[in-house]
C-alpha cells in the first residue's frame, strides 16, 4: 500500500501547542508527516536560543506526551542553505519521499509549488499566542509560558537551563572603557 507522507518545516523555537495542534490536524490528512526542524545550526540566539537536538528531544517527547504514534512520524534536522533555486531539493535529499508540503510560509509555497508539489496551509491556531516568539518574550518578561507548550517542553527547558539561557542572551554586552 502506497502511504501518503507529508512534510511540516518549522523552526520549533520552541515545540509549542500551535505546533502540535497543527501535527495532530496534519496526521488526520497524511499517514505519516515527515518534521523538518528548521534552521539546525542556529543556537545560542535570541530567536534561535535551543539547538536541533534540544528541538528535537522537545518534539519527541511531547508527541509522546500526546500518544503519537512514533511510527507515524520522522523528525530531521535540516540546515539553512541559503540558496532557495536548490533548496527542495536539499530538502528532497534529508527526508524520506512526500508528496504534500505544509506551509503558511510564501517562500517555502512558491518554492515547492515551482517543483510541482501540493502545498496546504496549515491551520493556524491562537496564533496571538502560540508562536515561539510570544513564548520566548513571555520567558524574558518571567510571564506565564508554560500555558504555551506540551509539559514536556517545559521539562526540557528546565533540564538545559534554557531559562537561564535566554536570559543571558538578552543581556546586552557592556563595551569597555
Amino acid at each position: 500500500m502506497h502511504k501518503v507522507r507529508g512534510i511540516l518545516i518549522g523552526r520549533m523555537q520552541p515545540v509549542h501547542n500551535g505546533h502540535m495542534a497543527v501535527i495532530k490536524q496534519i496526521l488526520n490528512e497524511v499517514d505519516e508527516i515527515i518534521i523538518g526542524i528548521g534552521s539546525a545550526q542556529a543556537s545560542h540566539e535570541l530567536k534561535d536560543p535551543f539547538t536541533a537536538g534540544e528541538r528535537i528531544v522537545m518534539m519527541s517527547q511531547a508527541l509522546a506526551e500526546k500518544d503519537i504514534d512514533p511510527s507515524r512520524y520522522y523528525i530531521i534536522p535540516m540546515q539553512d542553505i541559503n540558496f532557495n533555486a536548490i533548496w527542495v531539493s536539499h530538502v528532497k535529499m534529508l527526508t524520506p519521499p512526500f508528496s504534500i508540503v505544509y506551509s503558511g510560509n510564501p517562500l517555502v509555497k512558491q518554492l515547492f509549488n515551482e517543483e510541482g508539489y501540493e502545498v496546504r496551509q496549515p491551520p493556524l491556531y491562537d496564533r496571538k499566542h502560540l508562536s515561539g516568539s510570544e513564548v520566548r518574550k513571555r520567558i524574558l518578561n518571567d510571564d506565564d509560558w508554560q500555558e504555551l507548550v506540551p509539559k514536556a517542553v517545559v521539562d526540557v527547558i528546565n533540564e538545559i537551563y534554557g531559562v537561564e539561557r535566554l536570559k543571558n542572551l538578552s543581556v546586552k554586552e557592556v563595551s569597555e572603557l
